[in-house]
């Protein structure tokens, strides 16, 4: 029986694993440790440059200077998951009402529905 270990992960990370576990018959705690086992053997792998791949993420390097076809792959595929994250944790509707903004969105027939903020005089339209 393989020994445990508590660790302290960064709370994307455990939102992206415990969303991905579910496809993959695993729990969140199991997917962290299947991404942890694919970032290791990268970075024993001497076919992908994982330092330029980190340099990229990191902001230290530009992603046009990567020549290797799977390394651009793999900063895409990082990006597109940062920006899911991203995506996943907007609320901009709170975000106007707190500031008392106004604020316009499509109902379900396609029509515009401005909502002003909340006031004695204001209320939503069309």
């Amino acid at each position: 029986m393989a020994l445990s270990n508590p660790i302290r992960i960064d709370d994307g990370i455990y939102a992206s694993a415990k969303a991905a576990a579910p496809a993959m018959d695993r729990s969140a705690a199991q997917q962290v440790s299947h991404w942890a086992r694919i970032g290791r053997e990268m970075e024993r792998s001497r076919d992908i440059p994982h330092r330029e791949i980190a340099a990229v993420l990191n902001g230290e390097a530009h992603f046009d200077d990567l020549d290797d076809p799977r390394a651009q792959a793999i900063v895409r595929a990082s990006w597109a998951e940062q920006m899911k994250q991203w995506r996943e944790a907007l609320d901009l509707e709170a975000e106007f009402i707190a500031k008392g903004l106004p604020y316009a969105e499509l109902n379900e027939s396609g029509e515009v529905v401005v909502h002003e903020p909340a006031g004695p005089t204001s209320a939503s339209r069309r």
